[in-house]
């Protein structure tokens, strides 16, 4: 390549920033979205509340378990069918809502919009912000997913005001079309599957009078490759089988039920602690405190943990997790609130983030997809749980939210202490390069 192709913006940020935009609607048109037409669906004499609310389970579980085959065919296949089959997908679904009349048909057109979902946003994108960095892959991953946040600011509130305005049956068709929109066009414009395919090295890293610039040198004297397409140890990675014998990837996925059974359940009931205390004229401007913290948090996050060990970044954010739910169960002011709410919306979105992050590092990106599936499908079941569990103790407790948050603290506690128990990410690392040594001894 010649020095002033070099010079040009790395390829692999476009596709973080394209990831982004996908994300934006895929996230404010489902999860985001979902208190907006389940509360819709409840007004309708076929459906009750409970009925409606166990669809978001079926949602989850369905997004869970397809992101095993999702995995399998990103990293068989060009990403890019996979995310515009699933927005062909969650579209359909979404605009199917207008036409359902029973409670099987909800679960149904339900059930296929998890795997639309499952298909077309984070274990692909994930995936290509993993593919495409290395050295960057903390600020780039934190860009990409900031998406899933900010469709809760820019997007569900159109979809709110669409089905005020128009009723679900006409809104439903209308956000059918803006997912495929949304994500379709932009996945096959911008989206690419390797470096590799666009004649490029992981971080940009290209070949200069026939010689690798530093990143790729020390990719081939590690991985005793050759040319641009040689990789580390750390990127060829552990292999899924691996991945699954070591007791790290178990203590990471079963904490991560808790913490996300924590934090969903938090999101999901905002709206009712907050109306404990504000009135619903104040609850609009003081619910938009989550979502604006989150993408805040979420980006200097991305600056921050490449400047310290991950580890001890995901221990801080799990931990101030805990703090913030702990705050928001107070229920003494609206300061309280509006704090609580603060350092809740900073560690929804580091989290987040964290999780693939943390597999990336500690596994390398041979079997990412799916790796990051399994983990993400056992994550489902506190995402899927979270909001039942939280409305159930609300009704023990006699319509107060004060013990119910107490308890998303304790399941977050809890995840804390499951991830501190796997040990350190490096510990995944070395065994990487034990296995690797195990391989060149045997071929010697």
């Amino acid at each position: 390549m010649s020095n002033s192709h070099s010079e040009k913006i790395y390829y692999g940020w476009k596709v973080a920033v394209a990831i982004l935009f996908i994300l934006t609607f895929v996230s404010g048109l489902s999860f985001y979205n979902h208190a907006v037409i389940l509360n819709a669906l409840s007004l309708k004499p076929e459906f009750s509340m409970q009925s409606v609310s166990f669809a978001v389970s079926i949602f989850f579980l369905s997004g869970g378990i397809a992101g095993l085959w999702v995995a399998k065919l990103i990293q068989d296949f060009d990403p890019r069918i996979c995310i515009s089959v699933g927005a062909i997908l969650s579209g359909g679904a979404l605009s199917a809502l207008s036409i359902v009349e029973s409670v099987w048909q909800l679960y149904f057109v339900y059930a296929i919009f998890g795997i639309g979902f499952s298909a077309s946003g984070l274990i692909p994108g994930t995936t290509l912000v993993t593919r495409w960095f290395h050295n960057k892959r903390a600020m780039a991953l934190s860009i990409a997913s900031t998406g899933l946040s900010l469709g809760g600011v820019v997007i569900t509130p159109v979809c709110a005001m669409l089905v005020e305005t128009l009723g679900l049956n006409n809104a439903a068709p209308i956000m059918g079309a803006m997912y495929v929109i949304g994500v379709l066009p932009v996945a096959l414009i911008w989206l690419r599957s390797t470096p590799e395919s666009m004649g490029l090295n992981v971080d940009g890293a290209s070949v200069v009078d026939g010689k690798q610039d530093s990143i790729s040198n020390s990719c081939q004297e590690q991985g005793g490759g050759h040319g641009p397409k040689a990789v580390s140890e750390f990127e060829r990675g552990m292999s899924f089988s691996e991945a699954r014998r070591g007791r790290f990837f178990w203590c990471l996925s079963i904490a991560y039920i808790f913490i996300m059974m924590a934090q969903v359940g938090g999101i999901a009931h905002q709206y009712g602690l907050a109306r404990e205390i504000i009135t619903q004229a104040q609850s609009a401007l003081i619910l938009a405190i989550l979502p604006v913290a989150s993408i805040v948090g979420r980006l200097i996050g991305g600056w921050v943990i490449e400047k310290m060990s991950i580890r001890i970044f995901a221990i801080s954010m799990m931990l101030l997790q805990v703090i913030s739910l702990v705050c928001l169960s107070t229920g003494f002011s609206v300061v309280s609130l509006c704090i609580g709410l603060a350092l809740f919306g900073a560690t929804v979105g580091n989290l987040l983030m964290l999780q693939p992050l943390v597999i990336a590092a500690a596994y390398g990106i041979k079997d990412y997809a799916r790796i990051f599936s399994l983990s993400n499908l056992l994550t489902s079941l506190g995402t899927a749980c979270g909001p039942a569990l939280l409305g159930l103790i609300y009704t023990v407790s006699q319509n107060e939210y004060q013990i119910p948050y107490l308890i998303a603290a304790l399941a977050g506690f809890l995840g804390l202490l499951l991830f501190v128990g796997g040990g350190p990410v490096k510990q995944a690392t070395d065994a990487i390069s034990t296995i690797s040594r195990k391989q060149r001894m045997a071929e010697n």
